[in-house]
């Protein structure tokens, strides 16, 4: 048989002469797009003059059309729409309005053209926004570019300001928090668009004490007397003996928490890019932007920052110019502060730590000065690495452990260590900055009674860097 067999649905006008079609009266195809369209607003309980697509509501937008069959011979046949008619989804979705029939005005400008970025919550915003939701339950937040490179543990802190610190250690430390999906330690390194998940935290929220006027002019004023260097990107401070860089148990008035004092009108807040122990006196770089402290802590992983201490220690090395290598593990793994010992490798929690020492001058064989060079950046490397050679640092109360020694008259029992100089990259044009610190007042008196110049050539510049 010649020719296409009957179709059942159709209707309407048929080509005469031609087998094969009936001839009853026509219905319209059952299967049009309208109909379709209808039967689906029916079958949503929906009227149908409400959600017809095509010339019932034009100025609407609409909805995609549900999938039918193939179209019959017939269909294909039918009168194209009319060219007048608007194409679907031909409004674009961010615009507020659906177009005026007759159309915009050529000369209008096109308000979806350039449009103003919207203006996004400051830094000082985000941080209140994340200590308003301590307690909300898990949270996942979303690295930014500029806080690639930081340490997990900071990155927490810096989130979240009402944490204390050794809360964030406890989360890392049991597995409670995650980065894309894996478990995290303290020291490692973010990368940008990572997602850390943060269990929740319930902590009582504290209440927005304004900050005193007073104070902020106060801690303002001291960390300006501190600085030895500053430029639109960084400071680098002086810091003093006995000022804690940042809060702990018991600890109340930390650099970290000076800061606080020189934020700007954006928010931006300086902030830490290193630490120094509580005693140790001498140069503290800060980051003035987040982009800065990224770059400038990428430095110091890379030992691109050079670094060099003083320091007062019991005894005279007999070699005067050495290297000390070996692996470093805490007494206390949970303890923040605790007393670091020389372990074997291999160990839990052993790194290896590496420091140059040249003896710059004597008094006697009873003190020596000591200048050092540290490659790695291990905590409290430098004190536990003098008392590893026989020589501790005096005024040390965790390491020093020389029987039958007696302070010498004159000298005050605190830790003699000078965070003396610094070179490091700036972060924007990549030349060296390089900045050194004078004596603590402690210092200066040990020097000035023992007979020590501290204008004297230091001979740890000639040390390797590795």
């Amino acid at each position: 048989m010649k020719g296409r067999p009957p179709h059942r649905g159709s209707g309407g006008k048929r080509p005469p002469g031609k087998p094969g079609f009936a001839s009853r009266p026509g219905t319209g195809p059952r299967t049009s797009a309208l109909e379709a369209a209808k039967r689906a607003a029916r079958n949503r309980g929906e009227d149908a003059g409400e959600r017809a697509p095509w010339g019932e509501a034009e100025a609407a937008p609409p909805p995609r059309p549900p999938r039918t069959r193939k179209p019959a011979p017939a269909e294909a046949e039918a009168p194209p729409p009319r060219r007048s008619a608007p194409k679907p989804f031909a409004a674009k979705p961010s615009a507020a309005k659906g177009p005026s029939p007759k159309g915009p005005s050529p000369k209008a400008p096109s308000p979806d053209k350039n449009p103003a970025p919207p203006a996004g919550p400051t830094r000082r915003e985000q941080r209140a926004a994340a200590s308003a939701t301590l307690a909300s339950g898990v949270q996942t937040l979303t690295v930014a570019p500029d806080e690639a490179g930081m340490r997990i543990d900071r990155f927490l802190s810096v989130r979240f300001p009402q944490l204390p610190f050794t809360r964030v250690q406890s989360l890392v430390r049991k597995g409670e928090l995650r980065v894309d999906g894996k478990r995290a330690k303290a020291a490692d390194r973010l990368e940008p668009g990572s997602s850390v998940r943060v269990p929740p935290l319930k902590l009582d929220p504290q209440p927005d004490r304004p900050r005193s006027p007073g104070k902020a002019a106060n801690d303002a004023e001291f960390l300006r007397s501190l600085i030895l260097y500053e430029d639109a990107e960084m400071m680098i401070l002086n810091k003093p003996f006995g000022l804690a860089v940042q809060g702990g148990s018991g600890t109340v008035r930390h650099v970290d928490g000076l800061l606080e004092a020189l934020t700007g009108p954006d928010g931006q807040r300086p902030r830490l890019v290193h630490r120094l122990d509580k005693d140790t006196a001498g140069c503290l770089i800060v980051a003035k932007t987040r982009l800065a402290a990224a770059t400038l802590a990428k430095s110091f992983r890379s030992r691109a920052a050079r670094k060099i201490y003083w320091a007062l220690v019991a005894g005279v090395p007999r070699t005067r110019q050495g290297r000390v290598s070996t692996y470093l593990a805490k007494d206390e793994p949970t303890d923040a502060d605790a007393r670091m010992r020389v372990a074997k490798h291999g160990d839990e929690g052993a790194s290896h730590a590496l420091t140059y020492y040249a003896t710059v001058d004597q008094a006697a064989q009873k003190l020596a000065w000591l200048s050092l060079k540290p490659v790695t950046g291990r905590t409290h490397q430098l004190r536990a690495h003098a008392a590893h050679i026989g020589h501790p640092i005096v005024g040390d109360p965790k390491y020093f452990e020389v029987e039958n020694w007696e302070l010498p008259g004159g000298l005050q029992n605190r830790l003699h260590l000078l965070a003396r100089r610094i070179v490091i990259p700036h972060p924007r044009t990549g030349q060296p900055v390089d900045v050194s610190a004078p004596l603590p007042p402690h210092m200066a008196q040990s020097w000035n009674l023992l007979g020590f110049d501290a204008a004297r050539y230091d001979p740890i510049v000639e040390a390797p860097e590795a």
